[in-house]
């Protein structure tokens, strides 16, 4: 019902400017265990170098958030949107038919981030580029979905998935519930703090998958910063 990835247990890579590690197989990294969850395909978790970062280069017909951990990333892309997303805030990329982005740290510091790539519902569509600020009191004690596919969550980025994603802040000592529908597939991190999940321990950036038809509580055990992907 819910099983730890640890965050040695993660595959990875050291470019040097590009320390990365890997929930599910990616670039260099297979494990045929590891293919994705649900329509969740790819989270890595990086910390890029300061004034380095991705040069440009395509995809398409993918759902790609960032999560800003530490820092900040720089974006621009073959669409004409630049903008700068800070700690805490999130951005989100349709690729559509094809898309062609450049990520950048131009920070005196190392920025960390989750990149979270969800298949979306359907392929094709005109590509877009979104960012919105998230202030980390507004989600202190509940989740608040940050991206979403879906019609009611109009207070969230859109994506064209099935999937949301959710954000976290809790208090040593404090509980959240969360239920998983039948038929859907969650995936929790926390970007800072441990917490407990059942019998389990997760530490800051381990990964949890959680099967659908069950509510579990996450209890801190300090302070906590979580990020929960919901996705078919």
């Amino acid at each position: 019902m819910i099983d730890k990835r640890s965050f040695d247990s993660l595959g990875g890579a050291d470019h040097g400017w590009l320390k990365a590690k890997h929930h599910f197989s990616f670039a260099d990294y297979y494990d045929p265990s590891r293919m994705g969850w649900g329509a969740l395909r790819v989270w890595n978790d990086d910390e890029i170098a300061p004034n380095s970062g991705f040069p440009p280069h395509p995809h398409q017909n993918m759902e790609i958030i960032t999560y800003v951990r530490q820092g900040a990333i720089t974006h621009q892309d073959s669409m004409g949107n630049k903008g700068r997303t800070e700690a805490g805030d999130v951005q989100v990329m349709s690729a559509g038919t094809g898309v062609r982005h450049a990520e950048y740290n131009l920070e005196p510091e190392t920025t960390r981030i989750f990149q979270i790539w969800i298949l979306p519902r359907e392929a094709g569509g005109q590509p877009s580029w979104g960012a919105k600020p998230f202030p980390k009191g507004d989600r202190s004690g509940r989740f608040v979905t940050l991206a979403s596919g879906f019609a009611e969550d109009k207070d969230a980025l859109p994506i064209r998935a099935n999937a949301r994603v959710l954000g976290a802040t809790l208090k040593a000592g404090e509980s959240l519930p969360y239920t998983v529908g039948e038929g859907r597939h969650a995936y929790l991190v926390p970007a800072a703090g441990s917490i407990s999940l059942a019998d389990d321990r997760i530490e800051a950036r381990d990964g949890a998958a959680l099967t659908g038809g069950q509510t579990v509580t996450i209890t801190a055990i300090e302070d906590a910063e979580i990020v929960l992907v919901d996705a078919e």
